[in-house]
């Protein structure tokens, strides 16, 4: 049997013609599993890549590990990160192993250039070569080593399928987003950690239980409830300089925090409503992915006037000759809303 088409959820223009479009779904949902609404295939399998990662850090505080190590608000925040790689980011990161009794050597996460580009050219102009913290998991492997280290658990070794550190959030996952995942499809991250696949719509019952974690038990609940304030306490950690998510965390106000993922996932936990967001961009393209939840944000009513101007550039992205010039635009596909 055929299987429909997602919808198109953002679209491409040159002058007034659309050029090119982004097909994907989108799912919004309470904490008990309730669709509030829905776009597309969302019981359809997706890997929730790093749009996982605040959901991932709930280990390091509710084992224990955040307060015996002194874990600030900060590096809570740099656990939950797809950072750039800049000074604010590798300098904190590297803090907190040394505190550990710990170097960037015990990272295993690889080495990769900043994504900051400002970043990459100092670096580049000095001569200094990237190292894994550098790499934008860098404080999720920080978080994975200082949970492993608390629970005496082996450190070498802790990205392997089999280590407690991994099972952990992997159970955290499942819990959270009410899926059993015993028999989904694995596979491994690009900073090497094991992955797997959940349906969409779980993957926003997570994150609505982030939102909203009044059912969960009370160590798990403190852990979102301060996973949630140390993302919009500090916003620049999670991304970094002209970041999507950056400037919707700030924008929010504290109303919500969004996290991007690879290959065109976004995930976002909106506490007012108790709702959380999950969406895939069917080709994988960023772009999309951050107009369309950009879009989302305003569809659901949680971001004010304010926020909504600050979000604009997002929401109509311009596409730009060499020279800087407009010439066309990224913007949610007309009806999808």
């Amino acid at each position: 049997m055929t299987t429909p088409a997602n919808p198109i959820l953002v679209e491409v223009s040159r002058a007034e013609t659309v050029e090119s479009h982004h097909r994907g779904t989108a799912v919004v949902a309470r904490a008990d599993g309730t669709v509030v609404a829905s776009w597309g295939g969302v019981a359809a399998p997706v890997f929730p890549r790093s749009a996982a990662k605040p959901l991932q850090a709930l280990p390091l505080i509710e084992t224990g590990a955040a307060e015996r190590f002194g874990v600030s608000d900060q590096e809570i925040a740099l656990a939950c990160a797809s950072h750039r790689g800049e000074p604010v980011h590798t300098r904190a990161v590297a803090a907190w192993l040394r505190r550990m009794g710990l170097s960037a050597e015990d990272l295993e996460c690889g080495a990769s250039p900043p994504r900051d580009e400002e970043t990459a050219m100092a670096m580049m102009g000095a001569g200094q070569f990237p190292s894994p913290l550098h790499n934008n998991c860098s404080g999720k492997h920080a978080g994975f080593l200082a949970t492993a280290l608390h629970m005496g658990e082996k450190t070498a070794g802790y990205i392997q399928p089999g280590h407690p550190a991994q099972k952990r959030w992997r159970g955290v996952l499942q819990e959270m987003g009410g899926e059993e995942l015993g028999e989904a499809a694995a596979g491994i991250d690009g900073c090497g950690i094991p992955v797997v696949t959940m349906p969409l719509a779980a993957l926003a019952r997570a994150m609505a239980c982030l939102a909203d974690p009044s059912g969960l038990p009370a160590a798990r609940r403190r852990a979102a409830r301060r996973v949630f304030a140390a993302m919009t306490a500090h916003p620049y950690l999670v991304r970094g300089r002209g970041s999507f998510d950056t400037l919707a965390i700030k924008a929010g106000a504290g109303a919500l925090v969004v996290k991007t993922g690879a290959e065109g996932v976004h995930a976002a936990a909106l506490p007012g409503p108790g709702l959380g967001v999950a969406l895939k961009i069917d080709d994988g393209a960023k772009r999309a992915a951050e107009t369309a939840m950009a879009a989302l944000l305003v569809h659901l009513g949680v971001v004010d006037e304010k926020a909504k101007a600050a979000l604009a550039p997002v929401l109509a992205r311009p596409v730009k000759t060499f020279a800087g010039t407009s010439v066309g635009c990224v913007r949610p596909a007309k009806g999808w809303l």
